[in-house]
């Protein structure tokens, strides 16, 4: 594990993964930063179990002999178990789970920057992104919540520098232009839940394309 992450997950969104209600783009990203940090693991075990202790003296709530016996006869059912892939030199359990145990498959974004989307839905998307070293993601801000991940290498912009197992959290308020640091190219696990808003006309141009 890691214990020089500097940038962590926000309570409230570590509350909301324990409930079982963030979003599956953001919950990937949260469950992929927990893999790497101490920190982050211990304070979402303590939100579990204080959401146990509240489940322990809720009132019951009486159900249907029809529900019970569904629920009953569902536990009979097969189930098939799913592999388990291993993290690799960069990729935690979480994103390998995704890639199905295979390396990601590289679309260009032009001047060496590639993406790999894992997942896209109405609740938004998640996707690795490969920037070269030195080079900068234009100048964007957000129509909603964006959650970056760093796995490797490191990237710096207006709010500070993020190296592996940083997360940073932007939201609308937030408009940046994230350069990634000279070394390794660096590789961020992103999640969204709204299309960016770029400022300048060729990424605009180039949006749909992406998807981003």
């Amino acid at each position: 594990m890691m214990t020089d992450i500097n940038h962590h997950i926000p309570d409230t969104l570590l509350l909301s993964y324990a409930s079982g209600a963030l979003a599956q783009p953001f919950a990937l990203v949260v469950a992929t930063h927990v893999s790497m940090c101490d920190e982050c693991r211990a304070r979402l075990g303590a939100h579990q179990s204080a959401g146990g202790a509240v489940l322990e003296h809720t009132d019951p709530i009486e159900v249907s002999g029809a529900s019970k016996d569904r629920l009953l006869a569902q536990l009979d059912d097969a189930v098939e178990a799913e592999p388990i892939y291993e993290r690799s030199d960069i990729y935690p359990g979480p994103v390998m789970q995704l890639l199905g145990g295979q390396p990601p498959k590289w679309k260009s974004l032009g001047m060496g920057a590639r993406q790999s989307i894992l997942e896209e839905s109405r609740e938004g998307s998640v996707r690795l992104l490969y920037i070269p070293p030195g080079q900068a993601v234009p100048d964007h801000s957000h129509n909603g919540l964006e959650l970056t991940l760093v796995l490797q290498g490191a990237f710096s912009d207006e709010t500070g520098r993020f190296g592996p197992g940083d997360v940073e959290v932007a939201d609308t308020d937030l408009e940046h232009t994230p350069t990634a640091e000279e070394g390794l190219p660096c590789i961020c696990l992103a999640a969204t839940d709204a299309a960016l808003r770029f400022n300048s006309w060729m990424p605009r141009l180039l949006q749909p394309l992406f998807r981003i």
